[in-house]
């Protein structure tokens, strides 16, 4: 029993920065993002026999995760969008250039679908094969390849013309 616990325990330390940040491009919150990871832990932790005898730990934690996620989406406290919120000055010379990048990315992540999003996450962020994100998400290879066409496709057109298309017409 005590090495099982130092197996899970060095899996979670090598692997909690990596979880942080898909789970922060998934909902786009850190404080949620870390929510997300703290319930994905739990549910490793009490099944970790288990999860440690997958043939690829690493996908069936990122499925556990998205899962998580999509659960939380799902939650009616969490359809409530503010609109009230103040930007934050902008440096206009920032010292990163590819800040602005990132939270345009950010931003354009966010108007996708929740569906869509997971999809463009796993695929192009985790680097995950059609089948992997098909496998995680419960859905066909053709599913993921459609949505992640119709993600891209979106956020292009997102980015070109951010101000164009109300948010739910991605669906």
């Amino acid at each position: 029993m005590r090495a099982d616990e130092e197996e899970y325990r060095q899996f979670v330390g090598a692997r909690l920065e990596q979880l942080r940040r898909t789970a922060y491009l998934l909902c786009r919150d850190w404080h949620t993002a870390d929510d997300l990871v703290s319930i994905t832990f739990g549910k490793l932790y009490r099944h970790w026999r288990r999860v440690r005898a997958a043939e690829n730990i690493d996908a069936y934690v990122r499925g556990v995760l998205t899962n998580a996620w999509l659960d939380e989406r799902r939650r009616p406290w969490r359809r409530e969008w503010s609109v009230d919120e103040v930007p934050e000055d902008v440096d206009p010379n920032p010292s990163e250039p590819t800040l602005a990048d990132r939270e345009m990315l950010l931003d354009l992540l966010g108007q996708l679908p929740a569906r869509r999003r997971a999809v463009v996450v796993l695929r192009f962020y985790c680097d995950l094969s059609v089948e992997e994100t098909a496998g995680i998400l419960g859905i066909s290879t053709g599913t993921v390849k459609s949505q992640a066409a119709r993600g891209l496709d979106a956020l292009r057109a997102l980015a070109t013309n951010p101000a164009g298309r109300p948010r739910g017409e991605w669906a």
